[in-house]
């Protein structure tokens, strides 16, 4: 590279819903607890917030943003509305302006209709950019960045969908080795600049970090932030991010650059939790390394099992794996996939007598030879109600892993219509329990980019991630992957009733 930032690719969603007042009432002995109210009920946000990162600063890379909004699950939602994308300042966090954008900067894929995909080319906008969808477009707006690098460090395909902001983030799988040159891209949406903390976790334990960690990240603005340059001592090897907000919120992301094995983007691991579903491990792979750290004040000693087409085993010599609490603990995966796709889930071990919160991602490798290129799948949640991803091409390959560890799942599959007119195409599939079945999606009519909706039909939850593949005629297996959790489209909303008892003396 021949900067030495790199532009964030962070992005937001700050939903609104209309929440009514739940009441619990004073215990009255000895009457019986009274029953739990019903079941909150969904409804649609009324407004999406997303930040996405400038293309990588590199002379031959070529980035596009894509978005989109999935009709509505449920008849009589919000009409009208606007959605877009407007770049913003990056800066290195000190004070100093990186790249500003033009005060008549154009907003980025606007969109005016739920199902139809926008796309805008990213050399057009070498720009952090942040934006918000309402109305109509608001439920289940999404949008990603996708790059491709011809030449230099980091060559390949890199992609990843616009995040959340929040002010908590675990992000394991970033790495100090001399082939590496991480950053990490700070993001924030708001009116006021946010103070963020960041800390390191290496095998032996919490970094060594040089001066003061708090990190100012100015109003509406991207730091990108070279990991070697908050060391005060020499370390190497893979390590565990946290970042906190101390004041404010951000979005928060890895951008991951190997000298040997391209580059791709790490998001945050889900929430630190005692179990772990990391799915769609492409079949083709030639190396998948787990690291993983536990975040609380107890090992984790965790069960691992591979969910394949045909069902669950257990990766021989590794049938648990014990992870320490407050360091990094990398394990290497070999021929592990066998030819087949394959989800990693993690569980508490069955003699570890208590289980501990963990974080954890994979760092896959596809390739040989020179010809390598790395992509990351972090621990994730379930689709939930609804997820989307953005940017399958007619013209490259998108492949579709559905997980469902806990029992039978039916799912609904749609492309969307494409960018460049056409129609929509729908199949349901149904996943056995303890696999993990490869989809090719439904192919569309018409030509260019779409999206693909998983929706639940029924049975137990279900984990999923997109694989996007493109070849450059060089012979490396370009390609990036994006799990995909719930789109946040719609919020529980409690029901209200008034309870005269809790004014009861």
């Amino acid at each position: 590279m021949k900067r030495t930032t790199i532009s964030l690719i962070g992005g937001a969603a700050a939903l609104a819903a209309v929440f009514g007042v739940a009441t619990v009432a004073a215990p009255a002995p000895p009457a019986a607890p009274k029953p739990l109210p019903a079941s909150a009920e969904r409804q649609p946000v009324q407004r999406t917030t997303l930040m996405c990162p400038a293309p990588a600063p590199n002379d031959y890379d070529s980035s596009v943003y894509t978005a989109y909004t999935p009709p509505a699950l449920h008849p009589g939602g919000p009409t009208g509305g606007t959605a877009d994308l407007t770049p913003v300042d990056q800066t290195d966090g000190v004070g100093d302006t990186i790249a500003t954008p033009s005060a008549h900067a154009k907003p980025v894929t606007p969109l005016t209709v739920p199902g139809k995909p926008v796309v805008t080319d990213g050399a057009k906008t070498p720009y952090p950019v942040i934006g918000s969808a309402d109305g109509a477009l608001a439920p289940g707006w999404s949008a990603q960045m996708t790059t491709t690098i011809d030449a230099g460090t980091g060559m390949g395909l890199l992609g990843t969908a616009c995040a959340q902001a929040g002010t908590d983030f675990w992000i394991p799988g970033a790495s100090l080795a001399s082939s590496r040159q991480d950053y990490v891209h700070l993001t924030n949406p708001d009116s006021q600049a946010a103070t963020v903390d960041v800390s390191l976790y290496d095998a032996k334990g919490a970094v060594k970090l040089s001066g003061n960690t708090g990190l100012t990240v100015p109003a509406r603005s991207s730091v990108p932030v070279l990991l070697s340059t908050l060391l005060s001592g020499d370390t190497a090897g893979d390590v565990t991010l946290h970042v906190q907000a101390r004041d404010g919120r951000v979005a928060a992301e890895v951008q991951a650059m190997s000298k040997t094995t391209g580059s791709d983007w790490i998001p945050p691991s889900a929430t630190p939790t005692t179990s772990a579903v990391l799915p769609g491990i492409p079949k083709d792979a030639t190396s998948v390394r787990l690291i993983g750290y536990a975040t609380g004040g107890n090992d984790a000693d965790v069960k691992v099992q591979l969910l394949t087409p045909a069902g669950p085993i257990t990766p021989a010599g590794h049938e648990t794996i014990d992870l320490k609490s407050g360091v990094t603990t990398s394990v290497d995966l070999p021929k592990l996939t066998q030819g087949q796709v394959g989800s990693l889930v993690l569980s508490p071990a069955p003699d570890s007598g208590q289980a501990a919160p963990f974080v954890a991602a994979l760092q896959v490798v596809r390739g040989h030879g020179g010809n390598e290129e790395m992509g990351y799948i972090p621990a994730t949640d379930p689709v939930g109600a609804r997820s989307t991803i953005d940017d399958n091409r007619s013209t490259s390959g998108s492949t579709l892993a559905l997980a469902a560890p806990d029992g039978d799942a039916t799912v609904k599959v749609t492309s969307s219509q494409p960018s460049k007119g056409g129609s929509p195409a729908t199949t349901t599939v149904t996943v056995k329990k303890g696999t993990t079945l490869q989809v090719t999606p439904p192919a569309p009519t018409g030509s260019g980019t779409f999206a693909l909706t998983v929706v639940p039909v029924s049975g137990a939850p279900v984990y999923a991630c997109r694989e996007l593949t493109a070849s450059d005629g060089d012979g490396l297996p370009d390609f990036t992957l994006q799990t995909m959790p719930d789109d946040g489209g719609y919020v529980a909303v409690p029901q209200a009733a008034q309870d005269l008892t809790v004014a009861a003396p």
